[in-house]
């Protein structure tokens, strides 16, 4: 079992980095909160689970032990896989999904693509009692032209890939650009997680970490 990798971001993209460890390059899949904080060239921990399936061995990595423990257990949950639970982690902090499941708040689930409210009342029943809030306040996360154009292109598709349909991607995009007109020249990672914050927010919980 492979916990915990130290080493250098190789490179990174909108949903995993190769990390560079010992020259070995390790493809880790994770969230965009989490790949915002990692730069190209520098140092970083990632807090590792593998998923070992009859057909392949995927590599998923977090900044914080918390957010791997949450995703563990996510995944024990019968009809959440690892993709499911990175986009629950996408939308919602560890502190947050532990608030929803103790309150039983199977809306802050819905707001997730690919879980409906049977699938939310069923995720609910099965964390609750496994995940326990700490009573951390969950943080919000921080936050045109051809240039933002292709950025927004960047993210629309990274929300597709999560799971949202284009035209509910387009709407959360053009949300947070209304909201904070400074993302105009973010970068694709910072505006992925403000978008992902919004979509958060829009539920009722803050997401960030």
């Amino acid at each position: 079992m492979i916990a915990q990798l130290t080493g250098t971001v190789a490179s990174t993209q909108l949903n995993s980095l190769v990390l560079d460890v010992g020259g070995v390059g390790y493809l880790v899949h994770s969230t965009p909160r989490a790949l915002a904080g990692w730069r190209e060239g520098e140092a970083a921990t990632a807090y590792t689970a593998l998923v070992v399936r009859e057909d392949s061995m995927t590599l998923f990595g977090f900044d914080t032990p918390r957010d791997r423990e949450t995703f563990e257990i996510l995944v024990s949950v019968q009809g959440i896989g690892p993709r499911l639970a990175l986009a629950i982690l996408a939308v919602h902090a560890p502190e947050s999904i532990a608030l929803a499941a103790a309150n039983e708040d199977t809306k802050a689930f819905t707001q997730v693509p690919g879980i409906g409210p049977k699938g939310a009342q069923r995720i609910v029943l099965e964390l609750k009692g496994k995940l326990h809030p700490t009573g951390e306040q969950p943080v919000a996360a921080a936050p045109a032209g051809s240039a933002q154009d292709a950025r927004s292109a960047q993210v629309l598709e990274a929300l597709v890939g999560l799971g949202w349909s284009e035209k509910d991607a387009g709407k959360a995009i053009d949300a947070a650009l209304a909201d904070d007109p400074f993302l105009e020249q973010a970068t694709v990672p910072v505006l992925l997680r403000a978008v992902l914050a919004g979509i958060g927010r829009a539920s009722g919980l803050k997401a960030g970490r």
